[in-house]
């Protein structure tokens, strides 16, 4: 692979895995629009990992209160750890069932551009609603996680599912895309220890330059496109993304 293409792939991945548009869309829609062929497993399992040491990093604080394994914390509510582990149980069996099936069938223009389109709709419905003062509990945390498996639908996004989960279940915005990011530190965690597991069944040989360089590169702006919607969340609407996934999807269908 050219180094241009090294550095657009990890751009992408990193600015779009935790924007609410899908960064497995984009990553597929560049490489078809310039002609370059799929980045193959290597690459996207050092993208995945560049993305976790964003959130990690971004979240480090909240670290020890992650990998304490209790139900409740000291104040009697339901852990992070807890949480986290229910939103995460659904994708980690669904996913495990499904992964290679989508990979084989869900990967064309078409689904995506549906998929985008769709799912930008109730991201935008969901965002419409009333702001709301429910706190996460472990029921809420599940259905987030339930509604996370959709995410390997290609053009559904990961973050923006979970954010619309959120938001329906009448989370405030800025709890619901906090939740959705966190909750990117298993999923993305799973999704690189799978892809790892996958490279050392099939031997891939591992061009340890261009893997350094993607998994920093996706680290970093990565880390910037998590403090950006951190706080766009703080101050705005999520309309924008929602207008961007209609474009987007439009175009998409226009195209075909």
């Amino acid at each position: 692979m050219s180094l241009i293409q090294l550095l657009l792939l990890a751009i992408m991945q990193g600015l779009t895995e935790f924007l609410p548009i899908s960064s497995s869309a984009h990553l597929i829609l560049l490489s078809r629009l310039l002609g370059w062929p799929d980045q193959g497993l290597v690459l996207d399992v050092a993208a995945h990992l560049g993305t976790l040491l964003a959130v990690l990093w971004h979240f480090r604080d909240k670290l020890p209160e992650m990998l304490q394994p209790a139900r409740q914390n000291p104040q009697g509510q339901p852990s992070l750890f807890w949480l986290l582990l229910l939103a995460s149980l659904p994708l980690a069996a669904v996913g495990y069932l499904s992964a290679d099936w989508v990979e084989a069938h869900l990967r064309s223009e078409v689904v995506i551009a549906w998929s985008t389109i769709i799912f930008g709709v109730l991201l935008g419905l969901a965002d419409r609603l009333p702001m709301a003062r429910a706190h996460l509990n472990t029921g809420r945390a599940l259905t987030v996680g339930l509604a996370q498996c959709l995410a390997l639908i290609p053009g559904t996004s990961r973050s923006g599912v979970t954010m619309t989960a959120g938001l329906f279940l009448g989370l405030g915005r800025v709890e619901a895309v906090r939740f959705a990011m966190l909750t990117a530190i298993p999923a993305t965690g799973m999704a690189g220890g799978y892809g790892l597991l996958k490279m050392l069944q099939q031997g891939h040989a591992v061009a340890w330059a261009d893997f350094l360089l993607v998994t920093g590169l996706s680290a970093f702006t990565g880390w910037l496109g998590l403090r950006f919607i951190l706080h766009w969340a703080e101050q705005a609407s999520l309309r924008l993304f929602v207008y961007y996934r209609l474009a987007l999807g439009l175009a998409l269908l226009l195209s075909q």
